[in-house]
């Protein structure tokens, strides 16, 4: 119906270009525009002025012989004022571009190691981003941001890459777990000896007050009975706690200790006492014979 009554349509965000016996006229902006196909004017198509995206996968590469696959996002459009430029000299733009960020990509890559290439993806992009709006420009094209938007290693180095990186965390925890059980073991050890120091001093102070009792004990019974010595009072001390001793080990239903003199000297200790004993009886029966 446009072509009968000679007009055309251009959808906003679009522009057409008009030609005359099939030589460019005009650039039409969006609207409605008289077509007199009767003198030769027609659309021969028509330019989107929208923003479009193209992802390109480039597999290249790096300086320590890393396969990678680069993929980038490149975000461009056609510009108004070069309208013609944009339809008439390029015949596939997506097709140039592409060539473009593969010539970058394969340029740039090589020259880092796999670690680099992570770590440099802004410098690999705005490598590509200067070559593409150098050589656009020229066909009407506007490259407004390009994004380096992942590195894919191969398959097996990913795998031996996060496998290294398994392993160097698992020596962290093993260093973090020996330098945990060592601070343990030093503390228990610090707390040991600190309660058997404190053992020792109790012990020590108990040994003192034993030895001062003792000796309090000594000095008075020595004042309140003349004649006696020092030694005949610790003698009889020492005979105090040995029944006592033996007190509580009788005293005690459980108890299977028997404490018997050992030594060199312990036989000629027990033949003694048990000649005294016998010359003690003897001594007893022979007044009662007489």
């Amino acid at each position: 119906m446009g072509n009968l009554l000679c007009c055309a349509q251009v959808d906003q965000s679009t522009v057409a270009i008009k030609e005359t016996f099939g030589k460019f006229d005009d650039v039409l902006e969006p609207g409605c525009h008289f077509l007199p196909w009767c003198l030769g004017s027609q659309i021969a198509g028509y330019l989107s002025l929208r923003l479009q995206q193209l992802d390109v996968r480039c597999e290249t590469k790096t300086k320590d012989n890393v396969f990678v696959t680069v993929v980038a996002s490149i975000q461009y459009r056609a510009l108004a004022d070069k309208a013609s430029d944009a339809f008439y000299r390029l015949s596939n733009t997506r097709t140039q571009i592409q060539a473009y960020v593969f010539d970058v990509i394969r340029a740039s890559v090589p020259k880092l190691n796999l670690d680099d290439a992570f770590e440099q993806k802004n410098e690999i992009a705005k490598a590509v981003e200067d070559e593409l709006e150098k050589a656009m420009s020229a066909y009407g094209y506007e490259i407004v941001q390009t994004l380096i938007v992942d590195i894919e290693p191969d398959e097996h180095v990913k795998r031996a890459m996060n496998e290294i990186n398994a392993a160097a965390r698992l020596r962290v925890a093993a260093n973090e777990k020996a330098e945990a059980e060592k601070i343990i073991q030093i503390k228990r050890a610090e707390g040991d000896a600190e309660s058997k120091y404190l053992a020792g001093l109790g012990i020590a102070r108990q040994r003192q007050a034993i030895v001062d009792g003792l000796r309090d004990s000594v000095l008075g019974f020595s004042v309140n009975v003349p004649g006696t010595t020092a030694k005949d009072v610790l003698d009889m001390v020492l005979v105090t706690q040995y029944f006592d001793t033996m007190k509580e080990i009788g005293a005690t239903s459980k108890s299977s200790a028997v404490f018997i003199p050992h030594g060199p000297g312990a036989v000629r200790d027990v033949a003694e006492q048990i000649r005294n004993g016998l010359l003690q009886a003897s001594a007893h029966q022979q007044p009662n014979l007489l």
